[in-house]
């Protein structure tokens, strides 16, 4: 088969990597792809959202299949677009259609569909300019702490978590009124905080039937201890001590199976990844939120653990045949950590040279995932705020975490940061 995978970060070196290993792939094309993709297939320099050059280029090079790595195309309704073209419709695309990428798309629509199937999820109420007035009474009378979402794609930096109420009328304020978040703020979903503990548990789905590929806890916050400013992740672990067979038997039975059945009554057409972002309160699952594509650096774990071919999981997916296979995993813990850019989350800079990462790509036990890099000449350069995700594998999460922090310490570039307590609670 030929293979086109849109994105550039981390999440799509981790993709790209699996493919590559696949028996079914012939050529792997990567668009736009990074410094790190560039070697396991081919980058191309088409856009994520280019749909008509997309379609020039899947036509020359005779693609089979299509591997939709971020959220915005998926949103944008890339699945309707390869599906109505008549030129285009053999392909096998892996995304959901736009109306059910709104899962992800809207956090109203993702509300509105759990309760409708009665998924265990956070009380919420949803505001927009319109109760504005009556948006500040609300949040006044919440029990704190509270959470507020602006309801569309802000690029992971849509949630808010306060503690105290003139901080939540302030962020409320920004969204609605001083458009935060542009357009994706115009509504905003005020919900309870849950206590408890964040996990994500992703899925392959053709709508109908499923199966789980993996789970993964990931760390947020940019500092040591999960203190400081929330980022799109520094790290994760796979598995997780506390996702034993109880626990998922009821995020499956609780969870996975009503939203699965929810997606085959509504007709919603999906045949890709699904990412429940979970909390575990009390050895309950609750859903914070859906995802209709990888996670980011959950991949980075997940696919290193994950021991089936991925390619001939999306085939099944597509012949309706993917409740046969049964799904494989190595042995063992993994750890991913990422390095990140000076500043990140905030201000950072770009095209810092990074020294020493070509030589130990991957060894036997560590693997290095670009996430925000490019080639300058015969350099690699950074080009993002997160820019290597380093992945091991170990006999427990803290030898899998040391033996990425070893490798780590192999690489530098200026302002090179990474947390060192990945994993902290299970070490």
């Amino acid at each position: 088969m030929n293979i086109l995978l849109l994105g550039s970060g981390g999440r799509e070196h981790a993709l790209a990597w699996k493919i590559k290993q696949s028996n079914f792939c012939q050529n792997l094309y990567i668009a736009p792809g990074n410094a790190g993709t560039d070697l396991v297939g081919k980058n191309i320099g088409i856009s994520v959202n280019d749909f008509e050059t997309q379609k020039a280029f899947c036509l020359t090079h005779q693609i089979n299949m299509i591997v939709v790595g971020p959220e915005e195309p998926l949103v944008k309704g890339i699945f309707d677009f390869y599906k109505n073209d008549e030129a285009l419709n053999n392909i096998i695309v892996i995304a959901p259609s736009a109306k059910a990428a709104q899962l992800e798309g809207s956090k109203s629509f993702s509300k509105h569909f759990m309760q409708r199937h009665q998924i265990p999820t956070a009380a919420y109420k949803e505001f927009t300019k319109e109760n504005f007035e009556e948006g500040k009474e609300y949040i006044q009378k919440h029990s704190l702490p509270i959470v507020l979402k602006a309801d569309g794609l802000a690029a992971g930096k849509g949630v808010i978590i306060c503690t105290n109420t003139n901080e939540a009328l302030k962020a409320f304020d920004e969204m609605i009124v001083h458009q935060q978040f542009g357009e994706a703020s115009a509504k905003v979903v005020i919900e309870q905080f849950l206590q408890g503990i964040e996990v994500s548990v992703f899925v392959l789905t053709n709508g109908k039937d499923y199966q789980i590929i993996g789970h993964a806890k990931d760390y947020k916050r940019i500092g040591e201890g999960e203190t400081g400013l929330n980022t799109g992740g520094m790290g994760c672990v796979t598995p997780v001590p506390f996702m034993d067979t109880l626990f998922m038997q009821k995020v499956e039975e609780k969870i996975i199976k009503p939203t699965i059945d929810g997606l085959y009554k509504e007709q919603l057409s999906y045949h890709g990844f699904l990412f429940f972002g979970l909390m575990n309160v009390q050895g309950e699952p609750y859903v914070i939120e859906y995802n209709c594509r990888m996670g980011d650096p959950e991949t980075e774990v997940v696919m290193p653990r994950l021991k089936n071919d991925l390619v001939e999981l999306f085939v099944a997916m597509e012949k309706n045949n993917l409740q046969n296979i049964a799904i494989k995993y190595n042995e063992g813990f993994f750890a991913t950590i990422m390095a990140v850019s000076g500043g990140y989350p905030g201000d950072y800079k770009k095209n810092i040279l990074i020294s020493q990462v070509a030589n130990v790509l991957i060894d036997k036990e560590s693997i290095i995932f670009h996430a925000g890099t490019k080639k300058d000449n015969d350099n690699i350069v950074t080009n993002g705020g997160r820019v290597l995700a380093v992945t091991s594998q170990g006999l427990s999460i803290a030898d899998a975490v040391n033996k990425s922090k070893q490798t780590l310490q192999t690489i530098s570039f200026e302002g090179m940061y990474y947390r060192k307590d990945i994993g902290f609670e299970f070490v």
